[in-house]
């Protein structure tokens, strides 16, 4: 079996702050306009092909060799790539160097969570990757994500994030719980409730101090709604958060949770959160693909073994990231081609291999280096089936709107003044509503 080595860093999409943001505004702004075609900064001299790329995150190209093969494959092209560590200080640049029409680079990383309102709003500024040969390797909902209307393609993806339970043996075991990840799994399967209900049992059962069930009301929350087509908005791009039962269930249950002593109050990727994987003060944390690089480097190499993987009780999908050609690129067609090359089953299987993006390819996902990935940090764990089969379970149409990262923002920080302010879900659903109101109109 393949075995998934452990990562320095993790590809996550999500707000991580690696960089300040005013460093991280320099970064993307500061070479914006150093070349011609609309200022991305790409063009061609000497017969030499320059192609620009603005990233954010770890979405693995500038972190492993992969922009040196392709170079190294095409002597005549060479690629020049920045990354943003905060995804969200990217955006806002982006958006302002879209509004400007110039300071794009040739090539630019799209975030899920921004993936709608850019479809929407600056559709014609990049470029259609529709009639790119070979698409359909991607499964069927990946593109949709950044499809027009009319079917244009702003992008092609990358990774994506189908979600499990990750979870600490030896606290289950002190608390009379099962370790063994398969009767783990049955313990909530189907019906996230179970989960909340395991959780009760854990509460029940530990007898030491300082450790909670899970960590986080607000991932709790996300799994769930993120197991069903539409959570913040319809097909027609109405705000439907009030009203949507799978988001008042998810409230429900994140917030009894919440009120009930299963969470250790931390919100994922937040300060104190990091903390908590290394001292061990929860049990479980619900962990799409990309998570598992993150909780192996900050619990260290002490809890070794002592993490394992089981199915989450239903399929959802948090993250994934996707690359769009800037339309006015004076090398548009050469940029098309190496996002076609970067996010080709090879190159998808080979970056969960080394960083563990996990494959939005059909065919990447069933390359032996995928399938047969086991994780030795993880207790030998079957990521690749157990994810595997997750991303199939992820439903065919996922609506995405124009706020979707903010107002999920939003109902995380609307579920801590539960967990940390001792608001009534009541109280704390009227603020979330109110929040969601003013930000997405």
């Amino acid at each position: 079996m393949t075995r998934v080595s452990r990562v320095l860093r993790t590809g996550l999409r999500t707000r991580l702050v690696a960089v300040s943001t005013a460093a991280a505004l320099a970064l993307i702004a500061g070479c914006g306009d150093s070349g011609g075609g609309g200022g991305t900064g790409g063009g061609v001299e000497n017969g030499k092909v320059t192609i620009t790329m603005g990233l954010f995150g770890v979405m693995g190209f500038k972190e492993t060799d992969l922009l040196e093969r392709y170079m190294k494959e095409n002597p005549n092209v060479r690629i020049k790539a920045e990354v943003a560590g905060d995804e969200q200080t990217y955006y806002t640049a982006l958006q302002t160097h879209l509004a400007a029409g110039s300071g794009l680079k040739d090539i630019q990383g799209i975030e899920i969570g921004r993936a709608k309102e850019l479809v929407d709003t600056q559709a014609d500024k990049f470029a259609d990757l529709s009639g790119t040969p070979g698409k359909d390797h991607f499964l069927p909902w990946k593109l949709n994500q950044v499809s027009t209307k009319d079917g244009k393609v702003i992008g092609l993806g990358t990774d994506i994030g189908p979600m499990a339970v990750c979870y600490r043996k030896d606290l289950f075991q002190q608390a009379g719980l099962p370790t063994d990840r398969e009767e783990v799994a049955r313990l909530w399967e189907g019906d996230w409730s179970k989960f909340a209900a395991a959780g009760d049992r854990f509460k029940a059962g530990f007898k030491g101090d300082g450790v909670a069930f899970m960590d986080s009301a607000s991932g709790l929350f996300n799994a769930m709604i993120y197991g069903s087509s539409e959570q913040f908005y319809d097909k027609q791009g109405n705000l439907i958060h009030q009203d949507n039962p799978v988001v008042k269930e998810a409230w429900t249950l994140a917030a009894k949770a919440a009120g009930s002593g299963l969470t250790a109050k931390l919100r994922q990727f937040q300060p104190g959160w990091d903390p908590g994987l290394a001292n061990s003060t929860f049990a479980t944390t619900v962990c799409p693909a990309w998570m598992l690089a993150h909780i192996s480097e900050k619990a260290g190499p002490g809890n070794k073994g002592k993490w394992d993987v089981a199915k989450a009780p239903k399929g959802a999908n948090w993250g994934g990231s996707f690359l769009g050609v800037v339309e006015r690129s004076p090398v548009k067609e050469e940029a098309k081609k190496l996002v076609a090359w970067l996010t080709a089953p090879e190159q998808q299987e080979y970056l969960f291999q080394k960083l563990g993006n996990f494959p939005s390819s059909q065919q990447a996902l069933k390359a032996p280096g995928v399938a047969d990935a086991t994780s030795e940090y993880f207790s030998g764990a079957p990521i690749g089936r157990i994810f595997g089969a997750a991303a199939q379970e992820i439903p065919n149409e996922q609506v995405l709107g124009r706020k979707d990262g903010t107002i999920k923002d939003l109902f995380s920080q609307g579920l801590t003044l539960i967990e940390s302010q001792d608001k009534s879900p009541d109280e704390a659903w009227r603020t979330t509503v109110d929040r969601v109101e003013k930000a997405a109109g």
